[in-house]
């Protein structure tokens, strides 16, 4: 297979500049690529499906009659970001994680940004996933989000943009790991003569950053991860990431808070106490008590314990307030009051249908707009203008004119696109970026992430439930970093991937 007849036809490709040339950070790769007999990288991306599948790389789709879990689609050709490109990325998200977590404790103590008029109180109030519960909630170090994944774009520009930030219970790490360890065994020589950061220690930052914020001066807090069950969507990351961790697996009907506020964890020897909760539960369902009477997947008076200060839980309740696509437009003027700077990385320009004016606007556009409810995920509850029926606009313009604080509108952004293997040729597929951010005592950005792509031609929906796949992204370390790194190779001290 070779890229002679690969045609970016007018998009920014991660790979090839607009005269077909490769860009200087994928001349290795493509050189590597284009050096296999016919049929060699069919065979590679063969196996790797065949690994992938022992691996259980799975996820499950809600409704799907044929049957609830998929292999993840997965592609060989990689998302390569040079150093310079990661190090302003990973400012904008150390910048943008922190003016979030000042956000979320302000609205729950002091909302010193509401009564400065920074942010419409009425917004915040009407957030389906604003928590009068959460009010006067001290997590420890302040911190409410400690998993973040936000999803990034590259436009036409070629600037980076962000597109939503997702800070309830992020899913896709365990994809970001596993895409790895296949393409390690594929080109193990384009890594070594690149320089490739490492993502292999996320498991233990992990770790380290949920040890940090147990309540109590432990040498050894005791973790769990608290996952719905197997018939959730992400189970398989549930399990593989407390595996990673060495930490228990645990449903709500395996703990239990005593009398005093404590919580215990049920075990073949007795109870345990249990430090720190990794949950992965929306609010809603994390305690009876406190949210949803007729939930069967939390646990009652976990709410009280945590108010109590005898657990801690990450991600903090609440923080979901921060995930609604209307409080998202409004994050850049967050970052203005709360950082006191210009954000690095700007949002991608949004249109709030509860203004008039915008409203009017998004109505005669549709046809041309993105149009997505404030609190879908996963590419529910979405219209992509330019791919719609009319019929599906004016189902949307119904909902809109219905309940116009729920929608907003994006323009249509000209995605980059990344070289993918179609048959036995290469096509462009479309792409985002999902980094993980963890927020504890400091805050760490995994170098590289979810890049996730649109497997359907000329699609722009990346997400996994919509037919979207994914690529193992490479971001290279500085020249100076590569210097050393193949120094400590050479005298017997390389660094695992």
């Amino acid at each position: 297979m070779h890229f002679s007849a690969y045609d970016t036809q007018g998009f920014y490709d991660e790979m090839f500049e607009g005269n077909g040339k490769p860009r200087p950070h994928a001349g290795l790769l493509l050189e590597t690529v284009e050096s296999l007999s016919d049929g060699h990288l069919l065979r590679y991306k063969h196996a790797a499906e065949r690994l992938l599948l022992q691996m259980g790389i799975t996820f499950n789709v809600y409704g799907d009659t044929a049957g609830t879990e998929r292999i993840f689609p997965f592609d060989l050709i990689p998302r390569i970001i040079p150093a310079d490109e990661w190090d302003h990325i990973e400012r904008g998200l150390k910048q943008r994680v922190h003016a979030l977590n000042c956000f979320i404790d302000d609205i729950y103590h002091d909302q010193k940004i509401l009564a400065n008029g920074v942010i419409p109180r009425d917004v915040i109030l009407s957030a389906a996933s604003y928590r009068e519960q959460c009010h006067g909630l001290n997590p420890p170090r302040r911190v409410w989000c400690h998993v973040t994944g936000t999803d990034l774009v590259r436009g036409g520009d070629g600037r980076y943009y962000v597109l939503e930030d997702n800070l309830r219970v992020p899913s896709g790490v365990s994809y970001v790991l596993e895409n790895r360890e296949v393409l390690k065994r594929i080109f193990p020589a384009v890594f070594e003569g690149l320089s490739v950061r490492p993502v292999a220690e996320y498991p233990s930052r992990l770790l380290e950053t949920l040890e940090s914020i147990a309540p109590l001066a432990l040498s050894s807090p005791r973790v769990v991860l608290l996952t719905p069950g197997i018939y959730n969507s992400a189970y398989f990351e549930h399990s593989f990431l407390a595996q990673q961790m060495g930490i228990q697996l645990v449903e709500g009907r395996d703990l239990v808070v005593e009398g005093g506020g404590d919580v215990f964890m049920r075990t073949t020897k007795g109870m345990e106490r249990v430090d720190v909760i990794y949950r992965r539960i929306d609010d809603d369902f994390l305690d009876p008590q406190a949210f949803r009477a007729d939930s069967l997947l939390g646990v009652p008076g976990l709410m009280s314990a945590y108010k109590q200060g005898r657990v801690a839980l990450a991600n903090a309740p609440g923080n979901g307030v921060a995930d609604d696509k209307v409080i998202y437009s409004y994050v850049p003027d967050m970052i203005r009051y709360y950082e006191g700077e210009d954000p690095i990385l700007p949002n991608v320009p949004t249109y709030l249908c509860w203004r008039d004016d915008d409203r009017a606007y998004v109505l005669e556009h549709l046809a041309e707009l993105v149009v997505k409810a404030a609190n879908e995920s996963g590419g529910y509850g979405m219209l992509v203008g330019p791919h719609s029926t009319e019929a599906q606009r004016q189902e949307f313009a119904r909902k809109i004119e219905a309940q116009p604080r729920n929608y907003i509108a994006q323009p249509t952004l000209a995605l980059s696109r990344v070289p993918t293997i179609v048959d036995d040729h290469f096509e462009g597929r479309h792409v985002d970026l999902r980094p993980y951010v963890l927020c504890g005592k400091d805050i760490y950005v995994v170098p590289g992430g979810l890049t996730r792509v649109a497997m359907k031609k000329g699609s722009l929906v990346v997400n996994s439930s919509q037919g979207g796949g994914s690529k193992d992204t490479w971001v290279l370390s500085h020249p100076q970093s590569q210097s050393q790194s193949q120094s400590q190779s050479q005298s017997g001290g390389g660094q695992q991937q």
